[in-house]
């Protein structure tokens, strides 16, 4: 009887010795022998998390996304919130699966529940978009909140965004300055945008531009559209025409419509560079290509003056 009991506990042990050696190589990103350990432990929840993270992204097999939603599914159901978030993404961009918002809500749900902040930013996300859920500002709030309060920079700026806009909650210039000071002190370009714009405009915070350019600024450096068109912007207004020239090139380069209508405008009036209507023309018609109202009635008037065909 005895002998039998140290049996079974020896069984027990070595159950969770190969369990830990899963994980172990695994965190240690010794993929291939992660892959044969977390196998041998294949009913052990964080094992069946790890193969289907490694047949997600390729870490020591081959990449599947239908072996990557097998394993996931075994452990999002074992409780395992990285697998239940991991799950939820798959049904959110159909990698594996048949594309279902539903399911995606689902699995976002349960580790949200469970204080996984990615998970909870992404619930955000859907409530915003009415996206497998009816749309509902309020609770996209909630799971916003949430996963800001755990430091997610992204959810960070955009409670901000909804707080700046009134989106669920009663517009709060404080408040948004509050989430975009976060955002923007973990390096979030678009944050640094908002809070910029936010001291540009006098809301929630003391007017000051040279606060406004310096956040800018920081944007720009991660190539942000946005900053360098509102730097551009802030140069006009000192009537620094070349340096305005300069942003607005950068952010149309990258298909920012409103610097390709003010670089086009620069173009044809020959500001901070010599006039040429055959560039302004290029450019206005590169924003109207995308829609934009301004570009299509500069190109008219280009046209009624004879400057162009």
């Amino acid at each position: 009887m005895k002998k039998l009991l140290l049996s079974i506990l020896t069984i027990s042990l070595s159950g969770l010795v190969l369990a830990s050696q899963c994980d172990d190589l695994y965190t240690s990103k010794n993929y291939n022998e992660a892959f044969t350990a977390c196998n041998q432990e294949s009913g052990n929840s964080l094992a069946q998390l790890h193969l289907g993270q490694m047949y997600d992204f390729g870490y020591g097999v081959e990449s599947n996304a239908r072996d990557a939603v097998k394993w996931y599914t075994l452990a999002a159901k074992n409780g395992e919130s990285d697998a239940q978030f991991n799950l939820g993404a798959m049904y959110d961009n159909g990698e594996g699966v048949k594309q279902d918002y539903n399911k995606a809500v689902y699995w976002y749900q349960k580790a949200a529940e469970q204080g996984q902040a990615s998970a909870q930013f992404n619930l955000g996300i859907m409530y915003y978009n009415g996206q497998g859920v009816k749309q509902d500002y309020t609770q996209a709030i909630y799971w916003y909140q949430k996963a800001a309060d755990q430091g997610d920079v992204i959810a960070q700026n955009n409670l901000g965004f909804m707080y700046d806009h009134g989106q669920g909650v009663r517009q709060d210039y404080a408040q948004a300055v509050y989430w975009y000071q976060k955002s923007a002190d973990q390096g979030n370009a678009n944050a640094q945008v908002n809070l910029g714009f936010c001291y540009q405009t006098a809301q929630g915070v003391k007017q000051d531009y040279v606060k406004a350019k310096q956040l800018y600024l920081s944007a720009a450096k991660l190539n942000n559209a946005s900053a360098q068109y509102n730097l551009g912007l802030l140069a006009y207004r000192d009537k620094n025409y070349k340096e305005a020239l300069s942003w607005y090139s950068k952010a149309a380069n990258q298909g920012y419509s409103n610097a390709q209508v003010y670089l086009g405008y620069m173009y044809r009036n020959g500001l901070g560079v010599k006039k040429n209507n055959q560039t302004a023309y290029q450019w206005y018609q590169k924003a109207a290509d995308q829609g934009d109202q301004a570009a299509i009635d500069n190109i008219q008037n280009m046209r009624n003056q004879g400057l162009i065909r």
